[in-house]
């Protein structure tokens, strides 16, 4: 099977669950008056999501390897469509419970999507090839951004959740036909054991390589994930915007990221390598927050489409690059067990990101705080990039 058939194929998925994980965001300040709470707990929700996708990611590689990679990805297309139902219940524990589960379904696509990849893939074509996949995490942003805003306006927000979930369905249902060719490698017989969650870790911990890009998608998805959970309530209750002019904003953060990621994996294949190129992309994300910070309610409208554009080109245009070059770092055949292994920590900068953004911006009464942490991040991931590109001190000896 063409390799460009299984990379649309994975697009595909990765958009679903992308959309599936925000679909409830995006509505949060209409969720939030119907409840009688505040918006700011979607930081909450976040995190409870990425909770379950951290543990779901590093189980990941030992499913893949027996169920097959595609047999995994309807797993998780199916389990994001009960947490999306869950969700549709106006109770909090069965909202926690979808979040959970949500996650679950969420965590271990990109580890299925890593495997059926780097099988098919050329080494020098890999940045660019992981990057055009990754752009199914902004597209399912933007079908969210775009959508449910409007969808909200002929159904309520339960069941605008249960559309979605319906959508997730079908997709799975879409991908059977390909099982049998893409997952003829798996190993039915091979078990997976509880304890397969920390090797993992193990391997990435034992390659430095592969530990500092751990360390850098930690810091890099505490800035995305804030950005893309909090944009519509910043839009909204800061500066003014309608809910559906804030979720058409949402929908070009998503676009500059979509452009973003291929671009630089174009880039980075060609000229910068990876660690450069993130470590540009790290400036550009400290500038894009500190820009965000500054906004008022005076800005004009395409001054802050601009910023927000190129804001996410950085911060939603980052995975494609690191991902590859996990896969590229990876020993030979455990490019889904280290893709998994670094996904855990990318899903802890994520659970703990939104929170923190949400405890600034509500201790100081303003998002922009938030967007100012974001910008310290940003700095800090920056300085461990330059760090790792320094030479080796010659031992004395």
């Amino acid at each position: 099977m063409s390799n460009w058939i299984t990379l649309t194929l994975t697009l595909v998925i990765q958009a679903m669950v992308s959309m599936a994980l925000l679909t409830l965001p995006v509505m949060a300040p209409v969720v939030a008056q119907d409840m009688q709470v505040s918006p700011a707990l979607v930081g909450l929700y976040v995190s409870m999501t990425y909770g379950g996708a951290m543990f779901a990611s590093l189980m990941g590689g030992a499913a893949v390897n027996r169920l097959g990679a595609i047999r995994v990805s309807q797993w998780g297309l199916l389990l994001c469509a009960a947490g999306l139902l869950l969700c549709a219940v106006p109770w909090f524990p069965a909202m926690g419970l979808g979040a959970v589960l949500i996650g679950c379904g969420y965590g271990p696509i990109t580890p299925a999507s890593s495997h059926l990849l780097a099988r098919t893939t050329p080494k020098h074509q890999m940045s660019l090839v992981f990057s055009l996949k990754q752009t199914g995490v902004p597209l399912g942003s933007l079908l969210a951004g775009a959508i449910v805003p409007s969808m909200l306006l002929a159904l309520s927000w339960h069941s605008s959740l249960a559309v979605v979930a319906a959508v997730c369905v079908l997709c799975a249902a879409l991908s059977q036909p390909l099982r049998g060719e893409l997952d003829q490698d798996r190993q039915p017989s091979l078990p997976i054991r509880w304890g397969s969650w920390i090797a993992p870790i193990r391997l990435v911990l034992a390659h430095r390589a592969l530990a500092t890009m751990a360390a850098c998608s930690f810091m890099f998805s505490m800035v995305q994930l804030s950005l893309t959970t909090y944009l519509v309530t910043f839009l909204h209750d800061d500066l003014n915007y309608a809910l559906i002019a804030a979720g058409l904003a949402l929908s070009a953060t998503q676009l500059g990221g979509m452009a973003g990621r291929v671009a630089w994996g174009f880039v980075a294949d060609r000229w910068l390598g990876a660690r450069r190129m993130l470590l540009l992309l790290a400036s550009l994300m400290a500038l894009g927050a500190l820009a965000s910070a500054t906004l008022t309610v005076d800005t004009p409208q395409a001054l802050v489409l601009l910023i927000l554009v190129t804001f996410g080109a950085s911060a939603i245009g980052w995975n494609g690059v690191y991902l590859a070059e996990v896969a590229r770092r990876a020993p030979e055949g455990m490019a889904s067990v280290a893709t998994g292994g670094t996904l855990a920590f990318t899903f802890s900068g994520v659970v703990i990101g939104p929170p923190v953004f949400g405890a600034l911006s509500t201790y100081f009464g303003t998002y922009r705080a938030g967007f100012i942490g974001l910008m310290v991040v940003a700095c800090v991931s920056g300085l461990l990039l330059y760090r790792s590109q320094r030479p080796a001190p010659l031992a004395v000896t």
